[in-house]
């Protein structure tokens, strides 16, 4: 199984600007689980990309992205992006994070997630720590921090994002759903 790949420039600086002032200027929520809040686990903000008709155009980049993903690395049987894209706002002011986790989970939807792809949209200097981390076998490896870079690897893999110390982290998550593996 590959590592996580990475996509450089898979969205302009200006579509990261327009998608995280989409986001700021909607009713964005505190982060929950599947089932559940555990502000141990996760403490963030999300805004739902479904929720905001002025974000229609980013399901069409999305969709290209894990499209050429899969085509490049990874093969699987994809169906349909049965949930909406999120974009989370990890703050310093809460010290947001994401521990250990993957993104298959017991709900309908989340048990059929494949691929999860995360476009980083802050720029890097605009925040300490807030790392994204995968964790694809026993190594832990570092996403790229660039902005507009996407990573993309399979839902089951082990991935967190580190506490955000100083400044905002921005980034966009869509899952890619399918049958179940054989």
């Amino acid at each position: 199984m590959p590592g996580p790949v990475t996509l450089p420039g898979a969205l302009s600086p200006d579509d990261c600007d327009r998608i995280i002032a989409l986001a700021a200027e909607s009713q964005m929520s505190d982060a929950g689980l599947v089932r559940a809040k555990s502000h141990d686990i996760r403490r963030a903000d999300l805004a739902w990309l479904e929720d905001i008709p002025e974000a229609d155009w980013v399901m069409d980049r999305m969709v290209r992205i894990v499209a050429q993903a899969n085509r490049e690395a990874f093969g699987f049987d994809l169906d349909d992006f049965a949930e909406s894209a999120q974009v989370a706002r990890y703050g310093a002011d809460r010290l947001g994070h994401f521990d250990w986790h993957s993104d298959i989970g017991a709900g309908p939807l989340a048990a059929r997630r494949k691929l999860t792809v995360v476009v980083q949209l802050s720029d890097p200097a605009a925040y300490q720590g807030g790392a994204l981390e995968v964790r694809p076998d026993s190594n832990v490896v570092q996403a790229d921090p660039g902005r507009g870079v996407a990573t993309v690897f399979p839902s089951f893999v082990l991935h967190r994002v580190t506490p955000v110390t100083i400044g905002t982290r921005w980034s966009l998550t869509l899952w890619a759903h399918g049958p179940a593996f054989r």
